[in-house]
């Protein structure tokens, strides 16, 4: 019986110069799904993300999650000979990723027109805050800068309060996951062709394009959209609604069909021949009267029966769980979200699976993030040809 394939894209090879979590995340994406992904790192120091907190037992869990799937090789970038390494290692790679500051790899030689060079089918995702061109290329981005200039953190929050940062680095994982997208097209694009490209991702746009209906209102309508809290401009009720037990519901009644069952589970089929809330537009109108509805009825019942009264009516809830919630719940269990990763630091490490599903070609976690330079033997081996000899020169001259 043939081996199953560790995912739909086992063989392609990746070759990681980034740093801390965006560029990092389109690489981990790709490794997820079979590809070969090596991680280079600063000799002697490794990537910063490292050094990010919680720890356990002396150990970033960010690193071991994050890095997953990885092989870890160590290369000084900074010098001639570890460039000339870094060109050798792209003339056998699919896909580079990189997240410096535009400008670095044009420094050190390594940027899209060196590499292709040595490797005319490479694809190459550049990652950084503000993207390779325009007025603010050169300045420094982190995402959440991106995210207070993408327009997500001006609509965050209550209307009452402050803009509100999102409490994780959303841009950088956006981003991420954009970046792993991009490359996938321009694989498909390079295996037609046979031509390879550069893609270009900021922080900030890929946050930008999720804002969908935002611009076209403010170019059609001169709106800017302001902050609702838990709503959403477009639908009604949309809203999280405190239980008699002081937990929280997460309740959407958009459509008609749906909303007409929820009016009836609440014992209130008037609201259906309320002019107030005969349609979602009606509803969007009158959004706090509404909501002060349901929220009267979701404050007579605990969470647990609150839900079960509303899915019987086949209207659309759910709890807000928190981790330990998740940890628990059957459905994530029953899907496998969560997987033990075994890990010669920690024992075994849970962390969430590689999502979307394939039917034939699952994506895999085969090993937390590894140790810095863990890989230098087998890579630059199986890659390069260098022996033990070769390796220990490289050492002695600080180039790895």
């Amino acid at each position: 019986m043939a081996e199953q394939p560790r995912g739909p894209i086992e063989g392609l090879r990746v070759l990681d110069f980034s740093i801390v979590i965006a560029g990092a995340m389109t690489a981990t994406l790709l490794g997820d799904f079979g590809a070969e992904v090596v991680k280079v790192e600063r000799p002697g120091v490794g990537d910063p993300l490292r050094a990010w907190g919680p720890f356990h037992n002396g150990v970033s869990l960010w690193w071991k999650a994050h890095a997953r799937n990885k092989r870890s090789i160590t290369l000084n970038l900074a010098s001639a000979e570890g460039q000339r390494i870094a060109r050798e290692l792209a003339s056998r790679a699919d896909v580079a990723v990189e997240s410096f500051q535009p400008g670095t790899m044009e420094r050190w030689g390594l940027h899209y027109d060196a590499l292709k060079e040595v490797n005319p089918r490479l694809v190459m995702v550049r990652v950084s805050g503000f993207g390779q061109t325009g007025p603010y290329r050169g300045l420094p981005g982190f995402g959440t800068v991106a995210e207070a200039m993408s327009g997500l953190v001006h609509i965050t929050g209550f209307p009452d309060g402050p803009p509100i940062l999102p409490p994780l680095p959303m841009a950088d994982e956006v981003a991420g996951t954009f970046g792993a997208m991009a490359a996938m097209m321009a694989i498909y694009h390079r295996d037609h062709t046979g031509e390879g490209q550069w893609i270009d991702v900021s922080l900030y746009e890929p946050l930008f394009r999720l804002l969908i209906p935002d611009l076209p209102e403010y170019d059609q309508k001169g709106v800017v959209r302001g902050r609702m809290g838990n709503e959403l401009h477009d639908a009604a009720p949309r809203n999280l609604y405190r239980c008699k037990d002081g937990r929280w519901l997460s309740l959407s009644a958009s459509t008609q069909g749906i909303f007409e069952k929820l009016a009836h589970v609440i014992g209130r089929p008037d609201l259906l021949e309320d002019p107030r809330f005969k349609d979602n537009g009606s509803r969007i109108e009158n959004r706090e009267e509404l909501n002060a509805i349901v929220q009267e009825w979701t404050g007579r019942y605990p969470l647990a029966e609150a839900i079960e009264r509303i899915r019987g009516a086949g209207a659309v809830v759910g709890p807000v769980y928190d981790t330990a919630m998740i940890a628990q719940d059957p459905h994530y269990a029953a899907r496998e979200d969560i997987v033990s990763v075994p890990d010669p630091d920690l024992g075994q490490v849970k962390m969430s699976a590689a999502i979307p599903r394939f039917s034939r070609t699952p994506g895999h976690i085969d090993h937390a993030g590894p140790a810095l330079g863990e890989h230098n033997e087998c890579v630059f081996g199986e890659w390069l040809g260098y022996d033990r000899e070769k390796l220990s020169a490289l050492k002695r001259e600080g180039i790895i």
